[in-house]
């Protein structure tokens, strides 16, 4: 028997999670637009435009900052594996889950790990990356700026430094920060820089945005092998040939560039989604978005701390968009998640690892970097911990955002 399933037709919640997000609407109404071929001349135009975009949202001037098709974490691979070949030495700043994450795509990549080891909730210390990084002189050096599976920001401006001083390129993965916390590219010495368009940038998962240097475009067209049903005789390939096809940033760049030599179909939707996204931050201002972003943190982190819930980590380092909370002893993390989203339609995010079950997670961020949001989810979470039993003064976490708005405004 056919089974015909209902016409998509679920609430509108409030995604207050560490992402995704809210999409923005401008973000929607360009992904219905219609479609285009990909070597249509407004297409190739579309491309060379949110080139431009995301060079002014990375604060680059790196001509190679372009978008991965997939999401972040296909960003992250094609960095990795198109720098890293089997073999090579890497240095790994690891002190939460996506620090792992890195690891595990390296070790894939058959490099040789060398991680700076850090706590759960604590950045690690530049001098401590360069005591390594002296030792190793690995071909790359690689870490997140903002990980959310902790809610740590990660310095990284020094590692630029020592990056240059050892001869070592820089990746860093801003897929939690890019648009909400201050992401320079090329302030940061980076070589390569990956984000994501669900969490700051306001848009839905499923295309990345990357840029990466002369210097890291030199390494990656060093392996440069074109497609054997592409090539032509100029087309000779050098190097080790990078381990993947679909992540293989050499392809991708030939794509990008005025050559267009075809190596996937680029998805239109999310194409004009990225290329939106970018629009909306920058119509904003990076400085005012990043002012916003910071606002809504330090409502949430007061709305809590005024609620008698403790604040995760080292908060002199936390990320502005993703506050992690202290689930209250005798109180049912999982309970409580599922009556914000039943009771109140939204969404607050959970934890994995070493913090699964200690923490909730409440991102604001993109469209959800304001006030109405805050207030709204620490209303509900208050009428959710009453009725589990949680005691507090009723109204002082919503009091206590609020008048973090009220003495902006002021």
């Amino acid at each position: 028997m056919t089974e015909i399933f209902g016409e998509l037709d679920h609430p509108a919640r409030l995604l207050m999670g560490p992402g995704p997000i809210n999409v923005h609407p401008r973000v929607l109404r360009a992904m219905s637009v219609q479609l285009l071929g990909q070597f249509d001349p407004e297409f190739t135009t579309y491309m060379n435009q949110t080139m431009a975009l995301y060079r002014q949202v990375f604060d680059t001037a790196n001509h190679w900052t372009f978008l991965i098709d997939g999401t972040s974490r296909a960003a992250i691979e094609a960095a990795l594996v198109s720098v890293l070949a089997p073999g090579d030495d890497v240095v790994i700043l690891n002190a939460g889950r996506f620090g792992l994450l890195l690891s595990e795509i390296a070790d894939r990549c058959g490099a040789r790990l060398h991680l700076v080891e850090g706590a759960w909730g604590t950045v690690i210390d530049p001098n401590r990356v360069e005591e390594v990084v002296k030792h190793v002189r690995p071909r790359l050096v690689a870490c997140v700026h903002g990980d959310t599976s902790t809610t740590m920001a990660q310095p990284i401006a020094a590692l630029g430094e020592i990056c240059r001083r050892y001869d070592a390129l820089l990746y860093v993965d801003a897929t939690a920060t890019l648009s909400g916390m201050a992401a320079p590219a090329d302030a940061w010495g980076a070589d390569i820089v990956t984000a994501g368009l669900q969490k700051c940038l306001g848009g839905p998962s499923g295309s990345a945005p990357i840029t990466i240097s002369d210097r890291g475009a030199e390494h990656i067209f060093s392996r440069r092998h074109v497609e054997r049903g592409l090539a032509v005789t100029s087309d000779a390939g050098a190097g080790r040939r990078i381990g993947s096809n679909y992540f293989d940033l050499a392809m991708v760049m030939d794509y990008w560039s005025e050559r267009r030599l075809n190596h996937h179909t680029e998805s239109a939707p999310m194409l004009f989604a990225a290329r939106e996204c970018a629009r909306v931050v920058l119509e904003q201002g990076l400085q005012a978005r990043f002012a916003d972003h910071a606002l809504a943190g330090k409502a949430v982190t007061a709305a809590a701390q005024a609620m008698g819930l403790e604040v995760f980590g080292d908060l002199s380092h936390k990320m502005t968009n993703v506050t992690a909370i202290h689930i209250p002893r005798g109180v049912d993390g999982d309970r409580v998640r599922a009556r914000m989203c039943t009771d109140f339609e939204i969404e607050i995010g959970t934890a994995f690892g070493q913090l699964a079950g200690k923490v909730w997670r409440i991102g604001a961020m993109g469209v959800n970097a304001r006030k109405h949001a805050v207030l709204t989810t620490f209303a509900a979470l208050e009428a959710v911990l009453r009725g589990e039993g949680y005691s507090f003064t009723a109204g002082a976490g919503v009091d206590a955002a609020l008048a973090v708005y009220q003495e902006d405004a002021a």
